[in-house]
Formats: C-alpha cells, sequence, structure tokens
C-alpha cells in the first residue's frame, strides 16, 4: 500500500463513512461499477425541491472510494444540484491537474495525492459519478 496515497486524512473519511447505508424510498438512485478494479457504490438521493434532503451509500471497494463517498455524505444534504456538479467538477479537475477553483469542500483537497495515480482518478470520482446518475433518476 502506498503510504502517501493512503494517508491519514484519506483513511479517516474513509473511518468516517457520512452517509453510509441505503435510504428508504429515495426520489433516486443509482449504482456504478469499475470493472477494471471492482469497485461499486450504489447512491440513493432524498429531493426537497432543488436541494438534496438525504443521502446514503453503499460501497464495495477500495479506500478511496469509501473516502470519496464519505466526503458526499458530509456535504450532499443541503446541497442544490447546481452546487453538486459544481463539487463533482473540482474533483475531476483537481484529479487531472486542470486549473480549478479551491475546493468548497475542504476534505477534497486530501485526494491531491492521488493526481500521480493516474489508475486510481476513477476510484475517486465513482461516488461522484454514481450522485450525478442518482439525481438524474431523481428528476
Amino acid at each position: 500500500m502506498d503510504d502517501q496515497l493512503y494517508q491519514a486524512a484519506i483513511v479517516g473519511l474513509a473511518r468516517a463513512a457520512h452517509g453510509k447505508g441505503r435510504l428508504e424510498a429515495p426520489d433516486g438512485s443509482a449504482t456504478v461499477d469499475n470493472p477494471l478494479c471492482g469497485d461499486r457504490i450504489t447512491i440513493d438521493v432524498r429531493m426537497d425541491g432543488e436541494r438534496v434532503a438525504a443521502v446514503g451509500h453503499q460501497v464495495r471497494g477500495c479506500l478511496l472510494c469509501e473516502a470519496a463517498a464519505s466526503v458526499i455524505g458530509a456535504h450532499a444534504a443541503g446541497a442544490t444540484r447546481a452546487e453538486l456538479t459544481a463539487a463533482s467538477d473540482t474533483a475531476k479537475a483537481m484529479l487531472t491537474g486542470a486549473d480549478a477553483a479551491p475546493p468548497q469542500w475542504p476534505e477534497l483537497g486530501a485526494f491531491a495525492p492521488v493526481r500521480a495515480h493516474r489508475s486510481r482518478h476513477s476510484c475517486v470520482l465513482l461516488p461522484f459519478e454514481a450522485l450525478t446518475k442518482a439525481l438524474v433518476a431523481a428528476e
């Protein structure tokens, strides 16, 4: 295990498991897989108009996927679809090294070491992909 990649902040986020667990009667739900590494995540959302009222997730995957899902779980409730799209775009830009606005969710900074491991980008982004699909399903 690469100590730089799995540093304490990422381990802490994964262990916190914010939002862990499925929601009863979600407005939208999506499951996505990464066939290359075997990660699989399901995200459920319950909406209140344009804002997420609650989010839940079930992850079968690596520590990076668990940590990213936990970040979403910590911040998605109360956020608008636009705010969640912006957070997803920021995560993608941060991993690719593109110029991006500072992350509105400070915990996204914990994933900076992943930038050097391109094959692991999808592990971090898979929960954001599932969130996007769950939001579409909730429309």
